[in-house]
């Protein structure tokens, strides 16, 4: 009788580490849902807003400009942050706030991607602490699920 109760509990522990591993992998090189909060994304994004996320674009560096992305916070690698790209390496970005009146521009270097909110007023990104690191890149959104 104890032979077949722990026969059956390796045996449950056994799927459960399996069937956790296929779920693993799916989430971090397939894609998952995504809950997006804060304002710098609006209008395209809205404050609550459920996305999308597939991350196979980041492991095959088919990441374009215009993409929506989620990133690690270069300020905060405990959090994550949506935004979109607005310059891969190489290009000249506008580095200066829509409200100033000289404008100053710089070219994103190797290995980086210049990320902007479409709130560019309410927006902390890449105008702030500069070209973000490609490694960074958690996924691109696909679409708006709600």
């Amino acid at each position: 009788m104890l032979r077949n109760v722990l026969g059956k509990t390796f045996r449950f522990l056994g799927y459960t580490v399996q069937y956790g591993c296929i779920a693993h992998c799916a989430f971090e090189y397939l894609g998952g849902v995504v809950v997006c909060s804060g304002p710098s994304m609006e209008p395209t994004i809205q404050n609550s807003d459920i996305v999308f996320s597939e991350n196979l674009s980041r492991h095959f560096y088919c990441i374009r400009k215009g993409d929506i992305v989620i990133v690690k916070s270069p300020n905060d690698p405990k959090s994550n942050i949506c935004k979109r790209v607005i310059g891969l390496e190489g290009d000249k970005v506008c580095t200066s706030n829509p409200s100033d009146f000289l404008k100053s521009h710089s070219y994103v270097p190797k290995g980086h991607v210049w990320l902007e909110g479409d709130n560019l007023r309410n927006s902390t990104d890449s105008r702030c602490y500069g070209p973000v690191p490609y490694g960074l890149i958690r996924g691109r959104i696909c679409f708006k699920v709600y």
